[in-house]
């Protein structure tokens, strides 16, 4: 009879653990900090596919979209301070407020966005790039290797990111003069020509309520060299030098 009584109070207790943890856990990540990866690159050469990194929910306060399942514990959006131009942020896709997209905030509210063959306009005046060589990188799917132009690109408050750009002569590289709502926000990928974002009906503007948090670092990243049953290779799979980068 002891050891039944042991037993049972044996499960209870690794029960109420695992409860605290997974309580611990969901807490975290629910108000200060939350890992994503990368699945496409739309956000090339600043993020890779294969990257995972950490998102602070702080940053911009909390919405719905900062719980699991986008629970709506709050209204509207709580503890709000308007992100910065420039900024590398993770939102809920408007049109379904469920999937995870990750671009750079190009346009505030009330900004007005435009690109005319290929440069960036913003209210009126051209953003300033500057060509820092080429950029190569090999086709997923037909394994042939791809030639970018790599600019560096400065926004009107003076932050610097790099870009690329196939040519300027692409479908995105022509597009009417948005103008940003109230509480919304204008995003775009940093590999430009391949990045569905705000100058598409797909995604459009972004209202504040979808900002889920911003990107701060990589806290792991690997490429596709390594099936996930090749354990030997998993080493050379991992992109060292990119562990713990800051996301700029």
């Amino acid at each position: 009879m002891e050891d039944k009584n042991n037993a049972q109070g044996g499960f209870w207790e690794t029960t109420k653990t695992v409860i605290y943890a997974v309580s611990i856990a969901l807490f975290v990540r629910s108000f200060f900090i939350e890992p994503f990866d990368i699945p496409s690159g739309s956000m090339i050469p600043s993020l890779l596919v294969g990257d995972y990194l950490f998102v602070t929910k702080t940053s911009y306060g909390y919405s719905r979209h900062s719980f699991p399942l986008s629970i709506p514990l709050v209204k509207g959006r709580v503890f709000y301070t308007e992100p910065k131009r420039g900024d590398v942020i993770v939102f809920k896709l408007p049109s379904d407020n469920k999937t995870d997209y990750i671009k750079r905030l190009i346009g505030l509210p009330g900004d007005k966005i435009q690109v005319k063959e290929g440069r960036l306009f913003i209210n009126g005046e051209i953003v300033d790039r500057k060509p820092d060589g080429d950029y190569v990188m090999r086709d997923p799917y037909s394994g042939k290797a791809l030639r970018y132009t790599k600019y560096i690109e400065t926004l009107p408050e003076g932050k610097q990111h790099l870009i690329l750009e196939v040519s300027d002569e692409g479908p995105f590289d022509n597009t009417a003069e948005f103008t940003v709502p109230a509480d919304h926000f204008f995003f775009m990928g940093d590999n430009r020509d391949n990045s569905l974002d705000s100058r598409t009906v797909q995604v459009g503007f972004v209202p504040k309520l979808n900002l889920v948090g911003k990107a701060r670092f990589l806290f792991f990243s690997h490429d596709d060299s390594a099936a996930w049953w090749q354990i030997w290779k998993w080493p050379m799979a991992v992109r060292w030098k990119r562990l713990f980068n800051g996301i700029k």
